[in-house]
């Protein structure tokens, strides 16, 4: 996709721009910490050519998939064979009421149901380390509910969870601290529209929020606009001194970080375009 190339070469050199033209010299301390990107790619399981292309792409992505759909296992074990991390995508309410499919968690379900539908869902994505919401925005904003998800999850202690933030409402990583579940949230989504401007847009301000905060998260789906531009960009990733890794490692990382001061970049990122999953 030649048009992917010619977007993403002007929006690099700004990023680059960014990163070194700066009014004042970049602090000894921010030459010490490399800027830390992951990257999930969601809703995986429905479909097998755009989901083996996904798990083709270099680096180390982190893939969530859908419990219970056609390709959920070979998807989960392709990814595994290509040393790729892997997230159960949990299918949650949302507000609009949009069909979820199998594996859906429900606000109106009893509590024992609920528990074994999480438990089913886990069972269903071999080889996952961590868990993140499918859409939500109802199921998130509720607490109880919120307990119950983390409660059927602490049968395991090596799980994370990931906030897709599908609403400012969500409660879900305060019940997830509570249970000492390791847990961050999205900071970006690449597609909020199937569109490789929007993507590449989104990729500079993935990277630009990476530098200034010294790790960044971003969330994309199995588009074909979404692929083609990481198939062009994420080979010249290292080329911009940003390291891609897995969530869990980025979790980790946040964690040893969390008590340092990130030094803040003199260049001003243009203000992030609001994008929203139900």
């Amino acid at each position: 996709m030649s048009g992917c190339k010619s977007l993403l070469l002007p929006l690099l050199l700004v990023v680059a721009g960014a990163a070194f033209a700066g009014d004042a010299p970049v602090p000894q301390t921010a030459a010490k910490l490399q800027p830390i990107i992951s990257i999930i790619i969601d809703d995986l399981g429905n479909q097998q050519r755009h989901g083996l292309r996904a798990i083709s792409l270099p680096g180390q992505l982190t893939y969530a998939i859908l419990p219970h759909r056609p390709f959920t296992r070979l998807l989960a074990n392709q990814a595994h064979r290509q040393d790729k991390e892997i997230m159960i995508h949990m299918p949650m309410e949302a507000e609009s009421g949009k069909a979820l499919g199998p594996g859906a968690l429900l606000h109106d379900m009893e509590e024992r149901h609920f528990k074994t539908a999480v438990r089913h869902n886990f069972n269903a994505v071999p080889h996952a380390v961590g868990f993140n919401n499918h859409m939500g925005s109802r199921l998130t904003a509720s607490a109880s509910r919120m307990r119950w998800l983390m409660q059927a999850a602490m049968f395991r202690d090596d799980l994370y969870f990931i906030d897709s933030r599908t609403t400012r409402h969500s409660v879900a990583l305060e019940q997830a601290g509570q249970r000492k579940i390791r847990s961050t949230s999205r900071d970006i989504f690449l597609d909020y529209r199937d569109d490789a401007q929007v993507v590449a847009e989104q990729l500079t301000k993935l990277i630009e929020q990476a530098r200034r905060n010294g790790t960044a998260l971003a969330i994309g789906h199995p588009y074909p606009a979404t692929l083609s531009v990481l198939e062009q960009w994420l080979p010249d990733l290292a080329q911009q001194g940003v390291r891609l890794v897995p969530v869990s490692k980025l979790i980790e990382i946040r964690q040893q970080r969390r008590e340092s001061s990130w030094p803040m970049y003199s260049s001003r990122s243009p203000r992030a375009v609001k994008s929203s999953k139900p």
